[in-house]
């Protein structure tokens, strides 16, 4: 069944990042046409920020310009050229550990560029703001799964403390200014043309090398992957419900099925057909040893169900990867 298409041009920030490029892709599949922002830092290799957006520019329904949030002159300039239905905000400075070394960085993108996008959309009439949130504003915490009713007033990272800065200012706007303000708490998403500095991508790249991959926490962690299709149809499904949602909310996607850190190594393991030499190493400050989302409000709200394991997610994700850096002439 063909979706039905209600919001015609949507503005996605951080379009060149991981999430962005495989929102975009759906939305445009579905009609949607999309005008994405990106600064494209170094924060990682450029090469595949610009890769995904070579592929996106495939699609007659995609527009890109090079806009850093934190500048607010731009940002004015494109909200008074154009006219969006729907912000979904998805850039920011990623990275937990990041955080306790580039602490400004964090500062600049996350809370100023926050406040420029969500303030744009007051001043241009834009009353629909979706916007990515992380799992990392539950804190350490092992009493799982985490629902949004939690108390979230110990976050572990600087990182963290941004999110959660941003789930206030959007309860804000949509408080006194009535615009629809919907946080989603991402869970440890991977998948294809996923981020460099996160621990599969890096993973795969020293075991196929017959590299040591680092372990933290001496392997005691559990983590609730979640596969990037599932990320993706659980955005389309509330974009759909969005009229029926609340002013503000926030929602869990995840996959609701957490997984040992080592059980998630054995299965990338057996994807690439090699086994990993693992160096057991300390908790890393700003980590966290345990995530499991309660989905349970997405699934009665927007039918939100996730399906891939991660025996398969892995697959896919090794499949793109030999596909993407062509094996040996990449690695060596």
């Amino acid at each position: 069944m063909k979706t039905e298409v209600k919001y015609k041009k949507v503005l996605i920030t951080g379009v060149a990042g991981f999430i962005g490029f495989h929102l975009s892709k759906r939305l445009m599949e579905v009609g949607i046409e999309v005008f994405g922002i990106d600064s494209m830092n170094g924060y990682y290799s450029t090469q595949i920020k610009h890769d995904r957006i070579e592929l996106l520019k495939r699609s007659p329904n995609f527009g890109f310009s090079a806009v850093n949030i934190c500048q607010r002159n731009d940002l004015e300039g494109l909200f008074a050229a154009n006219q969006f239905d729907m912000v979904i905000h998805l850039a920011a400075q990623a990275g937990v550990r990041y955080s306790l070394d580039a602490p400004h960085k964090y500062a600049e993108s996350n809370l100023i560029g926050f406040v420029n996008i969500i303030e744009a959309c007051r001043q241009h009439g834009v009353s629909k703001f979706l916007f990515a949130s992380s799992s990392s504003v539950y804190g350490n915490r092992s009493d799982g799964p985490f629902s949004e009713n939690a108390v979230t007033d110990e976050p572990e990272s600087l990182y963290a403390a941004t999110k959660k800065a941003n789930e206030l200012l959007a309860y804000s706007y949509a408080k006194q200014f009535g615009i629809q303000t919907i946080g989603l708490r991402f869970f440890s998403v991977y998948g294809p043309w996923g981020r460099p500095d996160m621990a599969y991508f890096s993973f795969t790249k020293k075991i196929l090398k017959g590299e040591t991959i680092p372990v933290f926490n001496k392997g005691e962690m559990v983590r609730d992957f979640t596969y990037i299709d599932d990320i993706v149809e659980g955005v389309q499904l509330l974009i759909q419900q969005l009229a029926h949602l609340p002013n503000y909310k926030i929602y869990n996607l995840g996959n609701n099925h957490p997984v040992k850190i080592m059980d998630f190594i054995q299965a990338l393991e057996t994807a690439i057909g090699q086994k990993a030499n693992i160096d057991y190493l300390p908790m890393q400050a700003g980590d966290v040893v345990f995530t499991c989302a309660d989905i349970s409000a997405a699934q009665r709200d927007f039918g939100y169900k996730p399906q891939c394991s991660i025996d398969t997610g892995l697959r896919h994700f090794v499949t793109w990867y030999l596909k993407y850096f062509k094996t040996e002439a990449w690695i060596s």
